[in-house]
């Protein structure tokens, strides 16, 4: 008895449960009822037979949807369903030949595809070539030209390289290259941050000996200026006024030489919990989690007039992360930013008041728009006599970074090929 031949799956095929897995997660997160990456990590969770390369599928086909939703649709069409952006996605974003859609897609929709992939996507508007929201473009365009919004928008919509920082108490960044090395990992020295090192890849480093004993911390070289901006020094008293999990607070921990104390203020009890074992791990001893309620909390009076250096990487719209966040883009809102940038002002105000005479503010963000930026700053100074502007550049090129970004920090990923970043510093000359 002769037995069928199983046919080969051509290369670069996924198998037809995959998709179908593929096409639940782009439907939940099309929802926007939750960060996209917080979707998918449910979707893993509930289907922990899905092996590495499966996930990564998955997760690059949503990503990819996200980056490119508005030419998707213009070529699908403005009521395509996930399973159509999905196919769409393949045929002309990841550049499908036909024959990988054998078994995945019926003949009816096989021949839709075979349509989409000779079709134009005609005239399209401005905001539908950037792939943004029109609200976001008319904010844009009001900084920038077509050509340098267009440019802004084709970085966001790359994937983000892995970038991590060398932890300065533990190894030193030519000794970690030489490991990976030596192990095979593809990596290089941060063109930007002398604390950085940029992978190849995205190798699984989770388990790698290096980072179990805190050699290093996963970290985009531009957040890491931030770090470099701020400049501790051993035995001074720090703030990291919105600490979060942390990647800045153990950077500012290993600058100051784990000497002094370094306060790590969040609103978020879940968030300051990350950061306790990444604490341990990047042998620090001088960082103090400490959870507030909001800006004017008690223990945040306490250290009024007391801070050498205080950071202000202010909670933002997140807009210079795109390529590591596309849902971002399509989750906010106007409405979004004015909220935003009334919150950030009430904060960098009360961590203004922490700052001793002769004392260093940073303010942050990783958004693009002036109104969270420059607005924000600008109306701080205005109110704040006591307080004068510092030059970014200078304070970067006294730490061997040579950028040309002026008075105050900006960073794009289509020039500096990283996040999108904002910082302004600024030191007090007397009292309030």
């Amino acid at each position: 008895m002769n037995r069928p031949t199983k046919t080969k799956a051509p290369e670069g095929a996924v198998s037809r449960p995959l998709f179908i897995h593929a096409t639940q997660a782009l439907g939940a997160v099309l929802a926007f009822d939750h960060p996209a990456d917080a979707v998918l990590s449910r979707h893993f969770r509930d289907n922990r037979e899905l092996g590495h390369r499966d996930r990564g599928f998955i997760a690059e086909s949503v990503y990819g949807v996200l980056r490119r939703l508005r030419w998707l649709r213009r070529l699908a069409g403005d009521e395509a369903t996930p399973r159509m952006l999905l196919l769409a996605w393949l045929a002309r974003g990841e550049g499908w030949p036909m024959r990988n859609f054998e078994g995945l897609a019926s003949a009816t929709e096989r021949d839709w595809v075979a349509t989409l992939k000779a079709a134009e996507a005609g005239a399209m508007s401005l905001a539908e070539r950037a792939d943004l929201p029109d609200w976001l473009t008319e904010r844009l365009l009001a900084q920038m030209s077509e050509d340098e919004l267009l440019a802004l928008a084709h970085g966001l919509n790359r994937p983000a390289p892995l970038d991590l920082r060398v932890n300065q108490l533990k190894a030193e960044r030519d000794a970690v290259l030489a490991r990976f090395q030596a192990d095979g990992i593809g990596a290089s020295a941060g063109r930007l941050s002398p604390q950085a090192i940029r992978l190849a890849g995205k190798p699984a480093l989770q388990k790698h000996p290096l980072f179990v004993d805190g050699s290093f911390e996963v970290q985009d070289e531009g957040s890491q200026l931030l770090g470099l901006l701020v400049q501790p020094r051993r035995g001074e008293l720090v703030v990291d006024f919105c600490a979060g999990a942390g990647g800045k607070t153990l950077q500012l921990g290993a600058m100051m030489r784990s000497s002094g104390r370094l306060y790590a203020f969040d609103v978020s009890d879940k968030r300051l919990a990350k950061l306790k074992p990444r604490m341990a791990r990047a042998g620090l001893s001088n960082v103090h989690p400490v959870l507030i309620a909001h800006e004017n909390d008690a223990k945040v009076k306490r250290l009024a007039g007391k801070a050498d250096r205080v950071l202000v990487d202010a909670p933002c719209t997140g807009l210079g992360t795109l390529r590591r966040n596309p849902d971002l883009k399509w989750r906010q809102s106007p409405a979004a930013v004015a909220e935003m940038t009334a919150k950030q002002g009430a904060i960098l105000a009360a961590a203004a008041r922490l700052v001793r005479p002769g004392g260093r503010l940073v303010y942050a963000t990783c958004s693009l728009l002036a109104e969270e930026n420059d607005g924000v700053v600008d109306a701080f100074l205005a109110a704040h006599p006591e307080f004068r502007a510092c030059s970014a550049q200078d304070i970067l090129s006294r730490q061997g970074v040579a950028l040309d970004t002026g008075e105050r920090l900006r960073l794009l990923p289509q020039i500096h090929d990283t996040d999108g970043f904002y910082a302004a510093v600024m030191e007090r000359t007397g009292g309030a």
